[in-house]
């Protein structure tokens, strides 16, 4: 059965954005962003809320073509547009890029997803990250913690009455500070 990976950057603090929504403070140099593009490049799909999705469907489609993008941009660019995408979105009535709209997080649904053959599945978002926790959907949480407290924003984590125990499976530490946490459901088998 595939797995659904959430892969996050948090501040040290916890928070996945500033008060502005910005994210300015990601060091996301050369070296991190090869890492990202082999971990994704193995994926079968993104998954992600409706906000996510129509970020990285401004930024990816064409950067590319940008002559300022660097190598890693440019490969994940393609990968972007060529993984296949599931955006959850009750507003949202179609999306471009190889992608599909569902309208909730069904867990049942998601189960049969699952079940699929295939890679696993990255999840990328705070709030359907949220959703997905709450069903007890999350096999995988990756969390890139950046050397830097900013102090207020948005937390990854919110406030909740579920408890969730983890298994921490790796830790990496690469040249700019960033440390990768990897942690596994005990119950669900490491890959």
């Amino acid at each position: 059965m595939r797995k659904i990976i959430l892969m996050m950057s948090v501040s040290l603090d916890g928070f996945f954005e500033g008060p502005d929504r910005e994210l300015d403070w990601h060091l996301v140099d050369d070296e991190l962003h090869d890492h990202f593009n082999e971990q994704l490049g193995a994926m079968s799909a993104f998954l992600s809320g409706r906000v996510t999705h129509e970020l990285m469907a401004e930024a990816w489609p064409t950067a590319d073509k940008d002559p300022s993008s660097t190598r890693p941009m440019v490969e994940f660019a393609r990968i972007w547009r060529d993984m296949p995408k599931i955006v959850f979105s009750r507003s949202l009535e179609k999306a471009d890029w190889n992608t599909a709209v569902l309208r909730n997080v069904d867990p049942e649904q998601i189960r049969e997803l699952k079940a699929r053959p295939g890679g696993d599945m990255a999840l990328g978002g705070a709030d359907l990250a949220a959703a997905f926790m709450r069903e007890d959907l999350v096999d995988e949480y990756r969390l890139y913690v950046h050397p830097v407290v900013i102090g207020r924003g948005r937390l990854l984590f919110r406030p909740s009455d579920s408890r969730a125990e983890l298994r921490l499976i790796e830790t990496r530490a690469f040249g700019n500070g960033v440390v990768l946490l990897r942690y596994l459901r005990p119950e669900r088998s490491a890959a």
